[in-house]
């Protein structure tokens, strides 16, 4: 018998048997495109920290999610930045205000040919950029943000949207907002809860995007780094209260806590690919580090290969556009 006496590198020979024999692919259906609408805009708002990535109009808005579908994507997630906040941030239940409208327009747009799939929170809404009300002390409120929370899903549904993500943090979410939801009739409208959301540094690129006027930070919410364990008793939770996906964010610095969940989880699992890895690859690949197209479809597929069932990546258009050309 000759050394050596296994030879893994056979199935390494050739593209075909490389494809052949993958364990892990990328396909259009599995990713989901974030998208920003921003109120009062006449032409696409670049995001200058995002390269490629822009606000919305209506108009540019729907050709976005018109491609989505040519493309074959699973969904498009809708954020919406309004001209005027408050406090409470009250125009997040007002049935013409930015988001809410902008489902609707979507909707309008695809149909049932897409997800639609909505964000349940409160930070591009209040003057304060919490994703919540604040007590007398400065402290999100959890209960009375939770309440707002209920009557936002109720709204976003009632404009059209699939599915919710509830991406607040806040205890109790997704039971409040699946018995708002059936209570309104909305009994088909699907939860993707936001279940192991972390803390992190690598959200900065997306402050810019949603303008969040935030001063501070999240920790009191929001899941510390550190922290594995408590991302199985969240994703429980949420599975109890009745969430119909889990998802963890972000996902590159998390790839541990997606494999967790994907192996205890009888629900689909999603991760998000969140603005501060899409910048960093963006940078690099603009200065020459690294390829642009292979990084990306590396850091994509890593996502799925740790369990991830869907991905929501704001490369998701432009890689199944490649996707479909191989």
């Amino acid at each position: 018998m000759t050394f050596p006496s296994h030879r893994p590198r056979r199935l390494r020979t050739t593209p075909a048997m490389r494809r052949l024999t993958a364990e892990t692919r990328l396909a259009p259906a599995e990713l989901i495109l974030p998208a920003f609408i921003r109120e009062g805009l006449t032409e696409p708002n670049p995001i200058t920290s995002m390269p490629g990535v822009v606000q919305h109009t209506t108009e540019t808005l729907k050709r976005a999610a018109a491609e989505a579908v040519e493309l074959g994507l699973g969904g498009i997630m809708l954020f919406g930045i309004p001209e005027n906040r408050d406090a409470q941030g009250t125009a997040s239940l007002d049935p013409d205000g930015v988001l809410n409208k902008a489902i609707r327009d979507v909707r309008a747009e695809v149909g049932d040919d897409l997800v639609v799939m909505s964000d349940v929170c409160l930070d591009e809404f209040t003057d304060h950029g919490h994703c919540g009300v604040l007590d007398a002390d400065g402290y999100v409120d959890n209960d009375r943000t939770v309440e707002i929370y209920a009557r936002m899903a109720v709204a976003q549904a009632d404009a059209g949207a699939h599915m919710l993500g509830p991406s607040g943090m806040m205890d109790g979410q997704i039971a409040a907002i699946r018995a708002a939801l059936d209570g309104a009739g909305h009994t088909s409208t699907s939860v993707i809860a936001y279940s192991a959301k972390y803390a992190s540094a690598f959200y900065g690129p997306f402050r810019e995007a949603v303008d969040s006027q935030l001063k501070g930070d999240r920790r009191t919410y929001q899941m510390d780094a550190g922290n594995r364990t408590e991302a199985l008793r969240e994703v429980e939770l949420d599975l109890a209260e009745g969430a119909d996906i889990v998802m963890v964010k972000p996902a590159m610095s998390y790839l541990d806590i997606v494999a967790d969940v994907a192996a205890m989880s009888p629900v689909p699992v999603a991760a998000y690919q969140i603005s501060g890895e899409y910048a960093m690859i963006e940078a690099a690949a603009a200065n020459g580090w690294i390829d642009r197209r292979s990084a990306i479809t590396e850091s994509v597929l890593g996502i799925r290969r740790a369990g991830a069932h869907m991905v929501l990546t704001y490369w998701a258009a432009e890689l199944a556009g490649w996707l479909k050309e191989s």
